[in-house]
């Protein structure tokens, strides 16, 4: 009866493990696909631009442009919704003067595709690509990574020449935060897309910001204080000891990334 039961426990543990594996992206990434006109979420200021792969996708970004004399944010947001889900943020940097280039993933806000690292970071740098072609110059352009675009940011700065890099609660790696919280599976032998930021943070020579909440559940601050450590100066971080994942606006975010924005723009 022991050994059946060790049988019978081995697979399903196996069942579990490739339910998992071929699934994985439906758990990393969380779409809200519906195509939204920027003026509909109240962005009348703010047109929508197509970027188009060559693999024949496209993506969706919303383009708000800067005041003279202010940066644009080049961002890349989380996992979940899309663009019309933060157009509250994008209105709140507009009426300070900043410009915003925010591009969706694939599979998001009428992007065509599914999302991946691989197809997510090139697409980030066509991101970047295209808003160097609306006339905005790299020393005019701040990259901003939300939770999963984290990861992508991290890796357009390593590349492209920028401003300044704000990291709204970073992971140091997808796979070590996956094997925390699935401790009992081989995330690590298993996992596609795994956004190794702490290999790339050491090599970004821009200013740095890392925003993060103390009580956020989904990507402890540990790992925050973690690529703070990692990289290099001239570098900032500023935590919230009452915010969680996603509410760390309510606790004086805004304010304080806008400091620094002013800061950075002032030297």
């Amino acid at each position: 009866m022991l050994k059946t039961f060790l049988l019978f426990a081995c697979g399903v543990y196996a069942l579990i493990g490739a339910a998992m594996y071929f699934g994985q992206r439906k758990l990393m990434y969380h779409p809200e696909p519906q195509r939204t006109e920027p003026a509909a979420v109240g962005l009348p200021q703010v047109s929508e631009r197509v970027l188009e792969a060559p693999d024949g996708e496209k993506v969706i970004a919303w383009y708000g442009k800067a005041e003279p004399g202010q940066p644009t944010l080049l961002y890349f947001h989380g996992n979940a919704g899309s663009l019309a889900s933060r157009s509250e943020r994008i209105g709140k940097y507009l009426a300070r003067g900043r410009g915003m280039f925010m591009m969706t993933y694939r599979g998001y806000a009428g992007s065509s595709g599914a999302p991946s690292e691989t197809a997510n970071v090139a697409d980030a740098m066509r991101a970047y690509d295209a808003l160097v072609k609306e006339g905005v110059r790299p020393d005019d352009i701040i990259i901003y990574g939300e939770s999963i675009g984290s990861g992508v940011s991290v890796q357009v700065a390593a590349g492209k020449k920028a401003a300044g890099l704000i990291l709204d609660a970073p992971y140091t790696a997808m796979v070590e935060l996956a094997s925390g919280q699935y401790p009992w599976l081989p995330v690590r032998l298993l996992l596609k897309d795994r956004y190794e930021s702490r290999s790339y943070i050491a090599s970004i020579k821009c200013p740095l910001l890392i925003i993060h909440g103390e009580r956020d559940e989904i990507i402890p601050v540990e790992m925050g204080r973690a690529m703070f450590a990692l990289a290099a100066e001239p570098k900032d971080i500023v935590t919230f000891p009452e915010a969680g994942h996603a509410d760390h606006y309510m606790f004086g975010s805004y304010d304080a990334i806008n400091a620094w924005i002013d800061k950075v723009r002032a030297n």
